[in-house]
């Protein structure tokens, strides 16, 4: 059984000089950390019950912490809760929540009652996360990790071609000029205040640092072509909202760590860690870390990047590679000296007929060379 670290995030509280010291020191001690609670989730034969249970989902989240060896207790990377929470507001139910896509702008109305709803109940997979997070708060000495979708990818799960509107924006259309654009701004208007309602329950239940995954933010949705050529779709669409949310996580003095997993250009990595200041910056396997810590400040930690979507297979992913690119992954971030902690490049699903399989290459990378 591995020890948990034995950094007191507590005593980092008091002094805001000095909460970045707190990950700083987790990545010097070499922490390792997959993302693995949906992997502690399955070992139930109702995990249905249990993401409806505030206490029994954070049951396995601390037993997930426990199982890697971790102080961080980061919950389940549920990205449906906000869309289901935004669109129960608005009076869709929660079964058609995740098909469901606005066929033209959300009226005024639609965003006022959403803006009125701060008192409104969440549904009860919503509140069963919320509940998580105070479970450890209140009952573990693990630090409670909150979790939410970034606004940019929310706006992309509440329209059936995002692609096209955030072109057209890229091209210069306007709300005024066209349609797919006002679509665009009205969703990701509704998208943030969904964020921003449920980052503050999760802030009162107890958080002291919460993931934002942004992974839609990537070179699929924003041409990087548009952006070179001066279009402003990568700061408006992304960077501005994100920026409000830091703000909000900042003044209630709870950290930021982003994550995104999305094909990006040097330029979006840059822009995440210098503007956004996370305490972590978590990317996926497409980067190249040690060649991505030129563009993060030295107090910026660095997570990830192991390809772990691949672990289900032996074919795509053996263990000896697993064990392989750990241990490159591991030299190569200590040769250039930029706080790294191993981890996976997203968070590790549970796939039947594949458990056993994900299971032992997440332990390999856990305990190749110690």
């Amino acid at each position: 059984m591995r020890l948990l670290w034995p950094v007191n995030w507590r005593l980092f509280r008091n002094e805001a000089h000095m909460k970045r010291e707190y990950y700083l020191q987790l990545a010097a001690g070499g922490l390792r950390l997959p993302i693995g609670i949906d992997l502690v989730l399955h070992d139930s034969p109702d995990p249905q019950r249990i993401l409806r249970d505030g206490s029994l989902l954070g049951e396995v989240v601390e037993t997930a912490a426990r199982r890697y060896a971790s102080p961080l207790a980061v919950p389940l990377m549920d990205l449906t809760l906000e869309k289901e929470d935004l669109l129960r507001i608005l009076g869709t139910p929660e079964a058609e929540a995740e098909t469901f896509h606005f066929g033209e702008a959300p009226s005024e109305g639609a965003l006022q009652l959403v803006r009125d709803s701060s008192r409104t109940p969440f549904g009860t997979r919503g509140q069963a996360h919320i509940d998580s997070v105070h479970y450890i708060a209140g009952k573990t000495a693990l630090l409670p990790v909150g979790m939410a979708i970034g606004p940019f990818s929310l706006m992309t799960k509440l329209m059936a071609d995002p692609i096209t509107a955030i072109a057209m924006a890229g091209m210069g259309m306007t709300p005024e000029g066209d349609a797919s654009v006002l679509l665009a701004e009205r969703c990701l208007e509704l998208a943030e205040m969904a964020i921003a309602r449920s980052l503050e329950a999760q802030i009162k239940a107890g958080a002291k640092a919460i993931m934002i995954c942004e992974p839609a933010a990537n070179i699929v949705y924003l041409s990087p072509r548009q952006i070179n050529s001066g279009s402003d779709i990568f700061e408006r669409y992304v960077m501005r909202p994100n920026l409000r949310i830091k703000k909000q996580l900042a003044s209630a003095e709870v950290d930021l760590i982003f994550h995104n997993c999305g094909d990006l250009v040097g330029l979006m990595v840059e822009q995440f860690a210098t503007r956004l200041d996370p305490a972590i910056l978590s990317l996926g396997s497409s980067r190249v870390l040690w060649e991505d810590a030129a563009l993060v400040p030295k107090d910026v930690v660095l997570f990830g990047n192991l390809p772990t979507k691949k672990f289900y297979s032996d074919d795509a992913m053996p263990t000896s590679q697993v064990e392989a690119m750990t241990l490159e992954l591991i030299k190569r971030m200590r040769a250039i000296g930029h706080p790294h902690i191993l981890g996976s490049e997203c968070d590790v699903l549970h796939v039947p007929g594949a458990a056993s399989a994900i299971r032992s290459k997440v332990e390999a990378m856990l305990t190749c060379g110690r």
